[in-house]
């Protein structure tokens, strides 16, 4: 059982009653969910106090998020201490941030990981609606390095790309993940 057990007895009835596709295809709904959120706050506070402020904003939600997460999922998935880096890119992967993210490619090395996004929905809806590419860089750094420093402190993030450098068609971001002996 969790820390925070959600939801009361009738709503993990529902949950539970649920076919599993089903119950999958909800969850990622939730997950989806949460981004509109997300995106629908930024653009909002853009529109208020432009882009510079808004990242700022979003920087340090997603900071304290990646903490926050990093921690839930080492709990909920018993994660030792300090784990490694492939332990590290599991839980990544199991992050709201990387389960709407459907286009990624995580590519494991003796030593070292490489995160990478071929697509990327938040940039391309901001394309779709007629606005700049979002320079995401600095929310998108301090989410993967807090993440991966909150599991283990010896745990290095080197962004390779990222808007608003100029990327490939085909590349948005990557990101190179170490542990420092």
């Amino acid at each position: 059982m969790s820390e925070y057990p959600p939801g009361s007895a009738e709503d993990r009835q529902m949950l539970d009653s649920m076919p599993s596709d089903k119950l999958l295809d909800y969850l990622f709904l939730q997950v989806r969910n949460l981004w509109r959120v997300d995106g629908l706050y930024f653009l909002g506070i853009e529109k208020e106090f432009g882009t510079e402020a808004a990242t700022e904003i979003d920087a340090g939600v997603w900071q304290a998020m990646a903490a926050i997460e990093a921690k839930s999922l080492q709990r909920m998935f018993r994660v030792c201490e300090n784990p490694g880096l492939p332990k590290i890119m599991e839980l990544l992967q199991r992050s709201s941030w990387a389960l709407d993210q459907p286009f990624k490619i995580i590519e494991m090395g003796k030593d070292r990981a490489v995160l990478g996004v071929n697509r990327c929905r938040t940039q391309e809806t901001r394309l779709n609606k007629g606005l700049s590419e979002f320079p995401c860089k600095q929310v998108r750094f301090g989410y993967l390095k807090t993440f991966a420093k909150t599991l283990n402190p010896k745990a290095e993030v080197k962004c390779l790309v990222c808007p608003p450098d100029k990327h490939p068609k085909d590349s948005w971001c990557k990101w190179e993940f170490v542990l420092q002996i």
